[in-house]
Formats: structure tokens, sequence, C-alpha cells
């Protein structure tokens, strides 16, 4: 109980009435979009968990959800003309086949519509019909004369510490004119122009076809992708058009493929970005974002990346030169104090100056 002869328990006698007129309290300033996004990214990561697809771990209705998705399909597969298992298969795994490998990517359709029998199943066939117009089945024999961008652009390189593909965008050069205008034109209006935009798109498909040849599709195995985009640099205007293509593209018909999406070197204006991607984004979408700054790259990527896979222009130790002599040997993490002595021993040689490393802060 308080002590009465608190002065928090003296009662506080009201504020005389005065006659002039007081201005209407101000409501608080709003939090601008990037710190809120930031905010709410890192509290969504830490409760997001990727799924295990193992058949025990699904609930009943869920269980029930895919039984009712595989009748569907077989349904659809004898009202067609068409009735070939190569017409209901994706990434060479035949769909009406009932192994544990075409659960995976029935289930990904579930997820992807919150286990809406209906709705997955309406997805899926149009995901079918598309990868079959689209030729994405034999995407990865084409040479898209993309040269220039292959290992700049977007490129798949390394695994993350779950052993995910990590796939890195990196739009940035599109800042140059020249290089802008040389692979969408101008304008993107007259014909000419929509097929360049529409070769790049199939360009970027066959990146993330790359990398989806490194998935398992196997219940508790690795099903999916990690994509670090980097923002510097990125002209935001100018790539409007492509980034909503590429975001609609792969939210219809690459469901749950990604398992986490980091953003780095993250510029004031993210927050008009992501007013223009929101809207082709799901809930479940949002909810694997990871934010990072400008400056605070390295500091967030080791936390899903080990420094050895980690390429060097994000304070990792991979280059591409490295990898030929097969795959990189594991780097040795450990914390070193601020102005402690140390003995490092690196490829033979023996440090015994003071050695600082600045990788990041735990504040």
């Amino acid at each position: 109980m308080m002590d009465a002869s608190s002065p928090l328990s003296t009662p506080v006698p009201p504020p005389p009435k005065s006659s002039t007129k007081t201005a209407p309290p101000q409501p608080p300033l709003k939090k601008n979009l990037v710190t809120s996004l930031m905010e709410v990214a890192s509290f969504r990561t830490l409760s997001f968990k990727e799924d295990t697809y193992i058949a025990s771990n699904l609930k009943p209705s869920e269980k029930k959800a895919l039984q009712d998705l595989k009748d569907r399909l077989h349904q659809s597969s004898s009202d067609g003309a068409d009735s070939s298992s190569s017409k209901f298969s994706m990434w060479g795994v035949p769909l009406l086949g009932g192994d544990e490998k075409a659960d995976v990517i029935l289930l990904k359709f579930l997820r992807a519509r919150d286990f809406r029998v209906p709705e997955s199943h309406q997805m899926l066939m149009k995901c079918l019909a598309w990868r079959k117009d689209f030729g994405a089945d034999n995407i990865l024999e084409e040479d898209m004369g993309f040269k220039e961008l292959e290992g700049v652009v977007a490129y798949m390189k390394g695994y993350d510490r779950e052993g995910h593909p990590v796939c890195y965008n990196a739009y940035g050069v599109f800042k140059d004119k020249g290089m802008y205008e040389r692979i969408f034109g101008k304008n993107n209006v007259d014909e000419h122009e929509k097929e360049k935009l529409k070769k790049f798109l199939r360009w970027r498909v066959q990146v993330l076809e790359r990398g989806i040849q490194s998935l398992e599709f196997k219940p508790g195995g690795v099903n999916s992708i990690i994509q670090v985009t980097d923002l510097k640099d990125m002209p935001k205007r100018e790539l409007r058009v492509a980034s909503n293509h590429i975001l609609s593209l792969f939210q219809d018909n690459y469901p749950e493929m990604v398992a986490r999406k980091i953003f780095i070197n993250v510029p004031w204006y993210f927050s008009m970005l992501y007013s223009m991607f929101s809207p082709f984004l799901t809930q479940r979408t949002k909810s694997k974002f990871v934010i990072s700054k400008e400056g605070n790259v390295a500091e967030t990527l080791y936390k899903f990346i080990r420094p050895e896979d980690l390429p060097v222009q994000y304070g990792g130790l991979s280059r591409a030169e490295d990898l030929q002599g097969g795959p990189p040997k594991p780097a040795s993490e450990f914390t070193v104090k601020g102005g402690e002595k140390v003995n490092i021993q690196i490829d033979g040689i023996e440090v015994t100056n003071y050695v600082y490393f600045i990788i990041g802060s735990s504040y």
C-alpha cells in the first residue's frame, strides 16, 4: 500500500478554469513508413517459421485439404483431353504420383491460399497453364544474351546457415541511363521496348528456376530459397513497371518458394517503394521480410549466412574466383572485445599485434 504521505498519493487540485480557449491537442506525429516497417518486419521475422512439410505435423484440417486438392487435381486430369502426367508436373515432379515430393509442392499452393482448397486448386491450374505457355520447363537451356547482368543484377550464390540456396538481387546498375535503356528501352511504350521487358522477365525467371534446381522437395528438407535484395542506388521510378511484373509473376507461380526476403542498404525512399509493392504482396509474404538499413548490412546478413558464403561486397569472404578450387572452407567465428589483445593465425602467418574486427554492433 502506498504511504499517505508520499507525494504520489497527494491529490492534485484541478487547474483553474480559464476563459481563454486552448488549441485542440495535436495528434502524435506518425512514424515514417520505413521505421514502422522495420519494426514490424523485425517482430514478424522472430515469429515466422518455415513449413517442414512433414505429414505428422499437419493439422487434421490441413491433411483433409491436401487430400481434397489431390482429388480435384485427379478430376481435372480426367476431365481434360490431355491427361498425360507431364501436363500435371512441376520441376520434374509428377503431381499425380502421390509421393512425398508431390505433397510438398501441393502444400505450397495450399499454404499460399490459407488451405482454401478451391482457391488453391485454381491457383495451381493457372500456374500449370502459365508454365506451359511460358515454356518454364525448358528455360534453363536458353541463352538470353544477358551476360553483362550475370553475377551482377540477379544470381544464385552459396547457401544460408540452414542450407537454403541464396539469390542476390541488386538493381543499382540500372542507375546508369545507358545500361537501363540497353535492357529496357526508353519508356516501355512501343512494342519493341515491351519485348525487351518480356525478355528481361524471362531471364529473371531463369535465374529463379536455376535456384529451384537445388531444392529437395522432401518433408523436412530444403524446400525454399533465401532472397537478398540490395536497394542501393536502385532507380525506383524507372524500375517500377519491371518490379511490379516480377513481384506479381513470382507470387502467382512460385508460392512458398522463398523462406526469407532480406532487404539491405534500405534508403530513405523505401516507404515509396513499399507503397508500390504492398498491394502485390500477401500478408504471409510480408511476414518473411528482414529490413537492414544502410551501414548495417554485414551484421544483418551474418545472422543468416556464414562469412565464407557471403560475397565480399557485403562484408563476406566469398569471391567468384575462390569457387574454382571447390566449396569454401568454413570460416572461424569468434568474438573479440574492444581493446583486447589476441593472437590469430591466418594462412600460417601469426599476427601478434592488436587486431580489431569491426563487424557490427550488438547494441
